[in-house]
């Protein structure tokens, strides 16, 4: 007696749904309940984060990188540029904290003695 193709398949795609994790979510009772209420301390009013950091454009040119930060923001940033060359003996690159104050633009360079494997900038309030 010769079974159905259909049956073998049917069995595989059960023991697909049987296996696959379902994450059901736990129902607590009420009181149970996990409570979180944020409150300010007194006289003190929740600040919104205001934006921060310059805007920064790095460009490669060989073994040479250079970066140009523009901070639009009224605090002052403190950006580095930092370069990782591509060969093992090659040494990285982290230049000092150049601090760029509002409406102003800073310009960061580094190199590598052979080929830049990447570069980016950090910032620091």
């Amino acid at each position: 007696m010769r079974r159905p193709h259909s049956l073998p398949s049917a069995l595989a795609g059960l023991a697909l749904l049987v296996c696959l994790p379902v994450s059901l979510p736990a129902a607590l009772p009420a009181e149970a309940a996990p409570r979180s209420v944020s409150r300010p301390a007194s006289g003190s009013v929740a600040q919104p984060q205001r934006p921060f950091g310059a805007t920064c454009r790095t460009r490669q040119s060989g073994s040479h990188v250079v970066a140009y930060c523009h901070n639009p923001y009224p605090e002052t940033d403190r950006v580095a540029l930092h370069i990782e060359c591509r060969r093992w003996w090659d040494i990285d690159t982290d230049t000092a904290r150049v601090t760029a104050e509002p409406a102003m633009t800073v310009r960061l360079t580094g190199r590598c003695w052979k080929e830049v494997g990447s570069a980016w900038v950090s910032h620091e309030r």
